[in-house]
């Protein structure tokens, strides 16, 4: 696709690999965030775990592709980083939804 550019492809395919890098790091930064937010709020309002649950289900296809294609290098290190480190975040989620129903129930007595 991008012969244009006379780069080999063992070339390209070090800069696909990461360009990947760069995007799970992104993707991966925004992560701890959420979980310093949700810890500090001690609130799931806002929240969505569909959202996360998504995000989730995308970083096991990534895992999975990594493993398929037998290209387990750093950024399958990162997606799976990356997919403790939501799985957390949607824990907490649960976790504060559940003590927010508590305590909106009781607010509502």
């Amino acid at each position: 696709m991008f012969n244009f550019l006379l780069i080999d492809p063992q070339t390209m395919a070090i800069f696909a690999e990461t360009f990947e890098i760069i995007m799970i790091l992104c993707f991966g930064f925004s992560w701890p965030i959420s979980i310093i937010k949700t810890l500090k709020a001690k609130t799931a309002a806002g929240k969505s775990p569909l959202f996360i649950i998504l995000i989730i289900t995308g970083y096991i296809f990534g895992i999975a592709s990594k493993i398929i294609s037998d290209n387990i290098g750093i950024a399958f290190i990162f997606y799976c980083i990356n997919l403790c480190t939501t799985s957390f975040d949607l824990a907490l989620q649960l976790y504060y939804r559940k003590k927010d129903a508590l305590k909106n129930k009781g607010n509502n007595i």
